[in-house]
């Protein structure tokens, strides 16, 4: 098996929770009455919709390091790395939905699971530069 294609699903996977999220933050804009373009004025519309931003702001990062460490260091790691990211955004996406304090351990997880994805991907790009 061609362990690369585990990293890609890790980052489909990671594209398809985001559509998740955003079709959520679309069924909460109704339920909660915030019409378009608010993004304002109910509290738990509004931690539906930083569920959705924060991913987004979270996979700047994520994608590119995760792609960058299976190619150049591992693609297992890269990959375990990926989906413990995909696991602890549900996490945080469950426990900010029932209130802001509850996203903590969430994105504790994800904070760990990004850090290792950047450190292997700077790992790799400095073993293929140096010892390549």
């Amino acid at each position: 098996m061609n362990t690369m294609n585990l990293a890609y699903l890790a980052i489909m996977l990671m594209i398809l929770e985001y559509a998740l999220f955003g079709t959520l933050v679309s069924i909460a804009r109704g339920r909660y009455k915030v019409p378009a373009p608010a993004i304002t004025g109910n509290p738990d519309f509004e931690r539906y919709f930083r569920v959705q931003q924060n991913t987004l702001e979270q996979l700047i990062g994520v994608i590119p390091a995760l792609w960058i460490m299976a190619l150049t260091l591992s693609p297992l790691w890269a990959a375990l790395l990926g989906f413990l990211f995909v696991a602890s955004r549900a996490y945080y996406a469950y426990g900010y939905y029932q209130s802001a304090a509850g996203r903590h351990y969430g994105f504790l997880i994800g904070s760990w699971a990004t850090g290792g994805l950047i450190v292997g991907a700077l790992i790799g790009i400095l073993k293929n530069l140096f010892l390549g």
